[in-house]
């Protein structure tokens, strides 16, 4: 009985494609906030307290998958990252194909492309509290993309993942070895 009320609930997923409306109501909902307030988002920037980025902004050639991809569907890696911070930090559930990918090659045909990824990145940066300005955000986007797509992967799956405590400390070496003391019989 189980099975069949899965059936349906499966069947719909698969013939929802990759545009989820609730993803498109999302994105609909942030570019509205933008455009009503651009002064207000122009002017933001990070507190006093924000912490620094933990992946440098050029450190991209690491892991090669994750450049190559972002370098040949930038789309792809956005969309990913997209989904670990709204959605589940183990990427469960993802697509590579999605309503945030597909948003991106919307933009970027219109020469827009920057937009929404500067969006995320503020997005990240405010979620934890990192380091940057919306101008910084507009103009790494606009100038590196590719950099900035793959800083905010890296980025947030490591803060994502650090937050379900699955980065473990660092390996610390054992302490000296220790001998039982000599037992005379």
């Amino acid at each position: 009985m189980a099975a069949r009320q899965q059936q349906p609930q499966q069947q719909q997923l698969e013939t929802q494609g990759p545009i989820n409306d609730a993803d498109v109501a999302e994105w609909k909902a942030r570019f509205n906030d933008l455009f009503a307030r651009p002064s207000e988002h122009i002017k933001s920037k990070s507190p006093e307290s924000a912490q620094p980025w933990k992946i440098p902004f050029f450190e991209f050639w690491k892991p090669r998958e994750t450049t190559l991809l972002a370098w040949y569907v930038p789309c792809v890696v956005f969309g990913r990252t997209h989904h670990r911070l709204r959605k589940s930090p183990t990427l469960e559930g993802y697509e590579s194909i999605n309503t945030s990918c597909l948003l991106m090659c919307a933009t970027a045909c219109v020469g827009c492309h920057w937009l929404p990824v500067a969006m995320q990145r503020a997005d990240l940066r405010t979620k934890h509290n990192l380091q940057g300005s919306c101008l910084g955000d507009i103009a790494t986007s606009c100038c590196c993309g590719c950099c900035s797509i793959i800083q905010q992967d890296k980025e947030a799956e490591y803060r994502e993942l650090a937050n379900l405590g699955a980065i473990r400390q660092a390996y610390q070496a054992p302490g000296g070895m220790s001998y039982p003391a000599d037992q005379k019989q």
